[in-house]
């Protein structure tokens, strides 16, 4: 069987079993909804919105333009200061310590300062998505820049390249599969701290986390796990988008 059957027939008989489980009543309704009404709950989030009058797919875009401004922030920071460091070991010994220090502090734990700082709105959520996503691109791009065969960089100089070509030509192409790893790993923590930093508060009004929010506080299971598995789509859907690009970009590997 092909993978891709593979795929669809396990999440096809997770969904039936999940059905017949929810019509025998084994599993009550009022804790985890079926199948059938997730897909009805879809429907009504999509047409008539959660609150009323906010539909789903403009929640969606407006979390995807959350991540789009922290993620985008983090990759102009992390790669060229993940470059220097890996190239030079002055700048690695001086800013590891700092990095070590900041870095196993949650994204989650900045949100009372990000709100402090920034209030409550589009400022202090990518403040926190670029926290989640900055670190993981960092250590992948010094990790890839230090991969890099030092002979290959020792023959570059020998033949007379600058500094300037080494960067282009040798150490970017070379970090460059491990700059993508970080990438998808720091679009993953982004998506996810995004989720938790909308269950705070949304000045718009729009939100996949604020949307499940409110399904919270009306008591509808039911949209909470519509959203929740929206959210797990479009997770999935943007990491598909960064491995299609992946494959695309190192083509010669």
């Amino acid at each position: 069987m092909q993978p891709s059957r593979l795929k669809a027939s396990i999440i096809i008989t997770i969904l039936f079993l999940w059905q017949i489980l929810s019509s025998l009543h084994i599993i009550p309704h009022y804790k985890i909804p079926s199948p059938w009404e997730v897909v009805l709950s879809i429907k009504t989030l999509t047409t008539i919105g959660l609150p009323q009058g906010y539909r789903l797919p403009t929640h969606i875009l407006e979390s995807l333009y959350r991540v789009f401004c922290g993620f985008s922030i983090a990759i102009v920071i992390a790669v060229p200061l993940g470059i220097l460091m890996g190239w030079s070991k002055i700048a690695r010994e001086t800013l590891t310590p700092l990095v070590e220090i900041i870095r196993p502090i949650p994204p989650l734990a900045w949100i009372p300062i990000a709100i402090f700082w920034f209030g409550i709105g589009i400022k202090s959520a990518a403040f926190i998505i670029f926290l989640g996503s900055f670190f993981p691109i960092l250590l992948s791009t010094v990790s890839g820049v230090l991969s890099v065969d030092t002979i290959l960089i020792e023959a570059s100089l020998t033949l007379g390249a600058k500094r300037s070509d080494i960067y282009k030509k040798v150490l970017i192409p070379g970090a460059t599969p491990s700059i993508y790893t970080g990438l998808r790993i720091g679009m993953g923590i982004a998506w996810m701290t995004l989720i938790a930093a909308e269950l705070t508060g949304v000045k718009s009004g729009y939100g996949l986390g604020y949307m499940i929010m409110v399904a919270r506080d009306i008591q509808r299971p039911d949209h909470i796990i519509a959203g929740m598995i929206i959210i797990g789509v479009t997770g999935y859907a943007l990491d598909s988008c960064l491995r299609v690009l992946e494959r695309r970009v190192l083509r010669w590997r």
